[in-house]
Parts: structure tokens; sequence; C-alpha cells
């Protein structure tokens, strides 16, 4: 593939993710794409009225969405063709309640969602985004997105003169007492300043704030590095990598082109917390909307079973890569190395939705794409991450596949990857769709 068309693809991924500082924001900027390519939104609490070769996308919970194609063929002659992957990426989120003044210093206290690697946080430019609720002047309730795209807080570290045996034991924050990231002087004469930054974004007719989702990241730029641009950093990549390379997929020329099955790209929120939730991949939203899709075309109840029958899901999320600095961390037998092609995860104890099955479909994909591959399977003496896949998988019964693209520092605040890796991402995907 041309080198610049793989850079190209790795800058929209980089737009894509400093676009969307948040799970709410991520499903905005998904929602703008979808709107240049006429995808017509559905609403849940309405009744649908479908026909072949339409193009539609549901959200809940604003942080989930489902985008789809309807297909000229009836789902119980050609099943689902199905992309799943996660909007929310680790990081710190804002509580309730979470000014303090210490030393003519207002602090935000926060509370850890996922796994995230505390120690990256410190020392970086990190500002707020996500989703405010309030009261209109009429008392009704509504809510807004707000971002700061310029820095606003911080989490300095303490000198090493404090802390002689950083280097030694490493850098450990107390998560109750030491996460709280500073924000602004203050003097008993001024309001709190978190109050005024979320007032100065809400529309005019905002009377007070309820309640808030608010997401703390990296202001950073995504940006290319490595001697020839090969490599690429920023944050949120695990798994806003695998969301833009689906719907980069789905919205490619020769995919939109071929509308006989229903292809499908399914974006959840809270992968990282479990995916127990009423957006989650453990809710019901999937099998709702692919009920709905079925019901909206066929009055035979056995029709939904016989399309679920012949579907399939790639589960998309990112893989660890080999890092040569700590060779003691991997199985030898099953490194996957950064550029050097998509990964296929296994794991017997079903932490992934792959088996002999859908791996074999999955790389014959790959060499029809002439897509390089790379199998993982983690250490036996290591606990095992898990994806949004074997959840799917079982919920619908449907055979499912876990992949993803090699990367360094998973859950740091931020991330590493590949140029070369993403667009083979895509150009598999693609082949899945119009296989």
């Amino acid at each position: 593939m041309n080198v610049n068309f793989q850079q190209e693809n790795a800058q929209s991924l980089l737009d894509f993710i400093d676009n969307s500082p948040s799970p709410w924001h991520v499903v905005t900027t998904l929602e703008a794409q979808l709107t240049s390519f006429q995808f017509e939104r559905l609403y849940e609490t309405e009744i649908w009225t479908l026909k072949a070769g339409g193009r539609y996308y549901v959200i809940r919970g604003d942080s989930s969405i489902i985008i789809f194609i309807h297909g000229e063929k009836s789902v119980a002659e050609s099943g689902f063709k199905i992309i799943g992957a996660h909007t929310d990426s680790p990081s710190l989120r804002v509580k309730p309640n979470p000014v303090t003044n210490v030393s003519k210093l207002e602090r935000l206290h926060v509370e850890i969602y996922g796994g995230a690697i505390l120690a990256t946080f410190s020392d970086r430019e990190l500002s707020l985004a996500g989703r405010v609720n309030y009261q209109n002047f009429a008392g009704n309730l509504s809510h807004c997105l707000v971002n700061f795209p310029k820095p606003l807080m911080r989490l300095p570290n303490l000198a090493i003169h404090l802390n002689r045996g950083v280097n030694e034991e490493g850098l450990k924050f107390q998560k109750q007492n030491e996460l709280a990231l500073i924000l602004a002087n203050v003097s008993a004469q001024l309001p709190s300043q978190f109050e005024t930054l979320l007032k100065s974004k809400l529309p005019h007719d905002a009377e007070r704030i309820l309640a808030w989702d608010l997401n703390v990241f990296d202001t950073q730029k995504g940006n290319f590095w490595g001697a020839n641009n090969e490599f690429f950093a920023n944050r949120q990549i695990d798994n806003l990598a695998s969301c833009h390379a689906a719907i980069s997929a789905l919205l490619n020329e020769e995919v939109l082109k071929n509308d006989n099955s229903t292809l499908v790209c399914a974006f959840f929120d809270h992968e990282e917390v479990g995916s127990e939730s009423h957006c989650g991949a453990s809710g019901n939203f999937l099998t709702d909307i692919l009920q709905r899709i079925s019901t909206a075309t066929t009055q035979n109840s056995q029709d939904f079973s016989r399309a679920l029958a012949k579907s399939f899901i790639i589960s998309a999320d990112m893989a660890h890569a080999y890092h040569p600095n700590f060779p003691q961390c991997y199985d030898g037998q099953h490194t996957v190395h950064v550029n050097q092609g998509v990964v296929i995860k296994v794991n017997v104890n079903q932490r992934y939705a792959s088996d002999g099955i859908s791996e074999a479909m999955f790389i014959q994909w790959c060499e029809q794409a002439k897509v390089p591959y790379q199998m993982y399977s983690h250490r036996n003496d290591f606990p095992c991450g898990s994806t949004i896949g074997s959840i799917v998988s079982a919920k619908l019964g449907v055979k499912s596949v876990d992949v993803g693209n090699p990367m360094w520092a998973m859950h740091s605040c931020r991330e590493s990857a590949g140029v070369f890796d993403h667009s083979s991402m895509i150009r598999v995907m693609k082949q899945f769709f119009v296989a």
C-alpha cells in the first residue's frame, strides 16, 4: 500500500482522537461523520420503517452508538456482519463534590475510571471534557457537551529531593489523597473557578448545574514519531483506533456499494469497567437493535434466530505489542510486533472469544486483503485482560473473533502504535464487510 495513504489513515485517526476527548464526544464526532454520508438517526422510542440499502444509526446514553446499513437481502438469509469496539478509555473522572481549597490553591478531586496507569497523568497538561446536566429557567432538565481544549489542570510530581526512592520503588500515588488536580489560585473573595468554568460553557437558558460526567484528558495533540514517522502517539488509542478503523471500513466506497448484507458497527461505553450498564456491551442495546432490524422487515418469529445463526462478530480491541526492554512479560512463542500486522487474540479461558473456526475465517480475510497477521496468547502466569467479544458473542449466540492492533503503553495517558498496522486493520475490516 502507498506509504502516503497509510500516513493519511493514521492522521485521520489522530484527528478523530483529538476531536473526541470523552466517550460522549466520540459519539458526537461519529455522528457528524455519518451525517455527511446521509445516515439517518433512529430513536428507540419510535416505530421504525427501514428500507433496503438504508443507512441508519442509534445512540444510547449519549456515549454508545450502533450504526448499520440495511442490506438488500433479508437478514434471515444473509445474517449480520458486525464489528464491535468501545468508546471509553481508562482515565480520571471528576467527583460530585470535587472542590477543595488548600494553601490558596483550588483542587479538583477525581475518581479512577478503569485501569489507568496513574503515574502517566503526572506532569502533563490536563483538561476537562464531558457532559453537564442542568435545569433551565423553565424548570426543564437538559444537558450539553463541554470541552476545554486548553490546559486547565496539572498533577505535579514530588521533587526527587523529597522522594529519594522514586527511581528504585517506582512512581506511586496514594489513590485517595494524592490525585487531586491543581486548577487555580483562589482567594476567599472569588467563587469556585471550577463552577465558573462550567457555567461559561452552558447555554444562556441554563439556571443551575445539577450533575456532570466529566473526563480528565491530556491536551497534547496526537503526533507521529520515529526516524521515518512510522509510529504515532496519542491518548485513547485504546480503543478509539478500533472504532476509527471500523467506521473507515464501513464508509469505504466499495463497501457502501455492496448492499447485499446488513452491516453493523457497534461501539459501546463502559468496557473498561466491565460493560455492565444500560449502554454497555453486557446490556441489551445490540440485541434490541438487531431484533428490531429483523422484525421491521419480516413477520416470521424465527427469522431473527436464523439471522443470528448466520452472523459473525469481529471484536476489535488493542493488543500488547512486544516491548524489548521487558521480554519477561511475554510468551516468547506468541509475541506480536508494532507495524508487523493485525493481531488475532486467543485465550482458551474465553477472555477472548476467538476459537479455531473464527480464527481461520479471519486469517482468510487477511489473506484476501493481503494483510499480514500475528497470533497473540498471554503468559500462563499473568492474568489476562478481556474485551467485549465474549460478552456479546455469548448474549447473541454468534461466532466471534477477537482481534486488535499491537500497541505500547496500553492504559497510559499517552499511548503508542504503528502507522502501517492501522491501515492493515481498515483493509481487513473492509474485506470482512464485502466478503
